[in-house]
């Protein structure tokens, strides 16, 4: 079975620049998100932002901030809801050889190397690590040539030395399929995060992308390794998150913003996925520093 890949991005830095990095302090509406992937390491630190993270097969919501390293090829929609005051999004992309073939396998360079490996599944890094490095990456932007290089080494040091992380995809992420089928994934998800506050019915979905229910259903579950009601109701709960701690809404009503008919089920799902109540999520967000 030949592999699929989301939409393919064609990144280039500037003339006589390695890494393009850019700094984006204003949240643009204009800006569609899609499915993606590229060549390029991507590493993002987000400063007073709020939005989703969807990286392969991970869902989730940050609050505030986030730092996250995507490894080459890995398909992930890049979006955020809005930037808070002063926030800012700094994006750095670069070829994993960006220095040579072999300058990250010589002896003092193999910890970097074992980051880029890592990457491959998504990183999130911890408030820690977040903190000391969010500064230096945002530095980036005013300096260039060989500064940067030496700037941006020893950010990687610093990201490949610390444990203060966590795998956003530990068991993988793997989509197959024939070529032709290659935008299925990305009208799917599309769907998904316009509609899931309704009903999604399987017959909809599959006439979506031209396929009967049961060969959806099978093309589904082994291009992302859930089935799709699995992956609506993850979508579901993230937006629960993001209510939970952006509004005042009660839980009641949060659980029927969110597309769930029937509370007791959005608990149950909201624990099964979260590993906490509503109610708990709620009262540590109210302290919760990212």
């Amino acid at each position: 079975m030949k592999q699929i890949k989301p939409t393919l991005e064609k990144i280039t830095p500037n003339f006589g620049s390695s890494l393009l990095v850019k700094k984006h302090v204003e949240f643009l509406k204009t800006n569609t998100p899609f499915w993606h992937f590229h060549p390029e390491i991507e590493l993002v630190y987000v400063n007073k932002g709020r939005g989703k993270r969807h990286i392969g097969n991970h869902i989730s919501y940050f609050n505030n901030s986030q730092l996250v390293l995507i490894g080459s090829n890995l398909p992930h929609v890049g979006y955020i809801d809005r930037l808070t005051t002063n926030g800012s999004e700094t994006l750095i992309q670069f070829k994993p050889d960006f220095l040579g073939e072999h300058f990250f396998k010589i002896p003092e360079m193999l910890p970097i190397e074992a980051l880029f490996e890592r990457a491959k599944k998504g990183v999130r890094f911890n408030i820690d690590i977040k903190q000391r490095i969010g500064a230096k990456i945002e530095q980036l932007v005013e300096i260039d040539g060989a500064e940067r290089i030496i700037a941006f080494l020893n950010i990687l040091k610093d990201l490949a030395n610390t444990d203060d992380y966590t795998l956003l995809n530990a068991n993988g992420f793997a989509f197959e399929t024939i070529p032709q089928d290659s935008n299925k994934i990305e009208i799917i998800y599309k769907h998904i995060n316009e509609h899931f506050q309704e009903h999604i019915s399987l017959d909809e979905i599959a006439e979506l992308v031209s396929m009967t229910v049961p060969a959806f259903c099978r093309y589904f579950k082994k291009s992302t390794g859930k089935t799709f009601t699995q992956l609506v109701n993850e979508y579901r709960v993230v937006h629960a998150t993001k209510l939970l701690a952006e509004s005042t809404m009660s839980i009641s009503d949060i659980c029927f913003e969110c597309g769930f008919n029937n509370f007791s089920h959005f608990n149950k799902l909201f624990n099964a996925i979260t590993g906490k109540s509503a109610s708990k999520y709620r009262s540590e967000m109210k302290n919760l520093i990212q």
